[in-house]
């Protein structure tokens, strides 16, 4: 293995992350409301999302594919609401911390990591701009840390589960896909990076489970276990 990709929310950053999307728009919705009406923006955003979500056009970072499903939904030029939108993640997004349970075990898995020589990717659903995965990543304790690779939806233009989004990290690090192990919460979206060649690792305590698609598991456990795996070459790191 040369590299570890590893995922955030309910991973390296524990959470519900149901609820924190639930509060998430409802704070959002009534910050853009003197501009689009806040049931139609809340269907612009999902309708925004569902697109990057599907997207496999490699021309079009999901950005672009947001931006040109979000705006006509919600009848707004992007002069108009760009800069609100701006703004609330760059400083009301910040509040949301609090929907979160931070882990020194982060922090620690990733030092690890790197200090093994592993090149370490935060492989986050990109569907959120870098401002707002910046706060995450220092929620988590991370953002200092010299990382090889952090997606988000400026610099990306797949989303999870799709097998290419898997693939962009891995060149993007200068690697083979059968050289990664991705380390997730999610059995579908994050244990899906198996269909490219990836390991897999599936981490305890936040896992998310649709019953859907079905993907192998190579290794489980918590970030404690694999951390010790990491550290000493043993489990899904055994050379």
């Amino acid at each position: 293995m040369k590299a570890i990709l590893f995922d955030l929310d309910g991973t390296l950053l524990p959470m519900d992350t149901e609820a924190f999307i639930k509060n998430y728009t409802k704070e959002l919705a009534p910050k853009v409301a003197h501009i689009v009406e806040p049931d139609q923006f809340i269907k612009a955003l999902w309708t925004g999302t569902e697109a990057m979500m599907s997207n496999k056009d490699a021309a079009k970072t999901n950005e672009t594919v947001f931006m040109n499903a979000f705006l006509p939904i919600a009848e707004v030029e992007k002069d108009e609401i760009w800069p609100v939108l701006d703004n609330f993640y760059n400083y009301d997004f910040a509040s949301f911390s609090y929907l979160t349970s931070p882990t020194s075990s982060a922090r620690e898995i990733v030092n690890t990591a790197l200090t093994k020589g592993y090149k370490v990717a935060i492989a986050t659903n990109p569907v959120f701009p870098k401002v707002a995965i910046e706060h995450r990543l220092e929620w988590a304790g991370l953002k200092d840390l010299p990382l090889d690779h952090v997606t988000y939806y400026e610099n990306s233009y797949y989303t999870k589960p799709h097998t290419e989004y898997y693939q962009s990290i891995a060149e993007e690090l200068g690697v083979n896909t059968n050289d990664c192990v991705m380390v997730g919460n999610d059995k579908q979206e994050d244990m899906a990076a198996g269909n490219c060649g990836m390991k897999t690792y599936l981490v305890h305590g936040h896992v998310i489970d649709r019953g859907t698609d079905s993907f192998a598991v190579n290794d489980e456990g918590t970030l404690e276990q694999l951390t010790k795996d990491i550290s000493d070459n043993t489990g899904i790191f055994k050379t």
